[in-house]
């Protein structure tokens, strides 16, 4: 019985990572959902008033925006249902045994770039200095060269760092997803079953 409760509480950390993946998994699908239609009606409305020979101006970077959002959204969900790009011209002429050790090198390769940009994520908008800086951003920018936080969108006029939060946004979610994938990969939690949300294949993301 001793064994029996060691392993189940060995095995807790591993089933909060899968969870946590799999809710992170939920929130981005809605959110892609969410902004392919407000994509949608942003090319629509761009239509519209350009036939109307009234333009807006600021529809042109909404909708980038709105694309880089989803495009990085969707990479992180594809990457939890493993449904991005592969190569199997090798994998597919090699053992099983291989084939696992092949999708664990592959899942660790993708950890490993989550972790690099985070790494890299973290330098670039330097939480740390901008807030011993008192959060005035020309005051950092002229001590330290970094004027993300000074920078504005052309046309939106927003603060571009609000834009660029996007990548460690999907630092996180990668290195979570993966995470889970390493687990399930080398057998220490069971594939999840989401039948109860409706994800089977790539169509029902969205």
């Amino acid at each position: 019985m001793s064994h029996t409760n060691g392993f189940a509480a060995a095995g807790r950390p591993l089933r909060a990572v899968t969870a946590v993946s799999e809710a992170l998994l939920v929130v981005e699908r809605f959110a892609i959902g969410a902004l392919m239609a407000l994509l949608t009606g942003l090319i629509l409305l761009n239509v519209v008033t350009r036939y109307g020979r009234v333009p807006l101006y600021w529809i042109d970077e909404s909708a980038i925006f709105t694309t880089v959002w989803l495009t990085f959204i969707g990479a992180s969900a594809m990457s939890r249902l493993r449904l991005d790009f592969s190569m199997t011209l090798l994998t597919e002429r090699l053992p099983a045994l291989a084939v696992t050790a092949m999708r664990v090198l592959s899942t660790l390769c993708i950890l490993g770039f989550g972790l690099a940009l985070a790494a890299m994520c973290w330098l670039w908008m330097d939480p740390v200095g901008i807030a011993s800086a008192g959060f005035d951003a020309r005051e950092y920018g002229g001590a330290t060269f970094n004027f993300l936080y000074t920078e504005r969108t052309q046309t939106l006029n927003w603060p571009s760092w609000v834009v660029y939060l996007v990548m460690p946004l999907f630092a996180f979610t990668l290195m979570v997803h993966s995470a889970a994938n390493l687990i399930e990969d080398i057998g220490l939690a069971p594939p999840p079953d989401r039948s109860s949300i409706g994800l089977h294949n790539a169509e029902e993301v969205a």
